[in-house]
């Protein structure tokens, strides 16, 4: 008989009761309402980030054709093809992708100053 008793004690004690899973169901809620909101804002301040990275590189890569050329080129997208004196594009890897609206060389140009801004 007290091998029974003892059968019947682990089995209960194997498996979670109710209480427990509410619980930890609970505490995953929690967390979730912490951290996805820290997700979202992280996420938004990378793009920002980025694009202010690529807006610098495109300007850098300006003032170099600006130098070679001695103007500023007429608009942006021939600054994607073009190439130095020494025969190297500006743009190696290709035209540069605007973060915040993953579009492809999507940047505001003004000619006259020879500037990038990020849209």
């Amino acid at each position: 008989m007290k091998v029974r008793k003892n059968n019947t004690r682990k089995r209960r004690t194997l498996g979670f009761s109710l209480l427990e899973l509410l619980a930890v169901v609970t505490i995953l809620g929690i967390i979730a309402v912490v951290v996805i909101p820290r997700i979202a804002v992280s996420s938004s301040t990378a793009k920002t980030n980025a694009q202010a990275q690529a807006v610098s590189e495109i300007n850098g890569a300006l003032e170099r054709y600006y130098f070679d050329n001695n103007s500023f080129p007429g608009t942006l997208p021939v600054l994607w093809t073009a190439t130095n004196p020494d025969g190297q594009r500006y743009f190696p890897d290709g035209t540069p992708t605007n973060p915040k609206t993953a579009k492809v060389g999507d940047f505001t140009y003004t000619a006259s100053t020879g500037r990038v801004a990020g849209k």
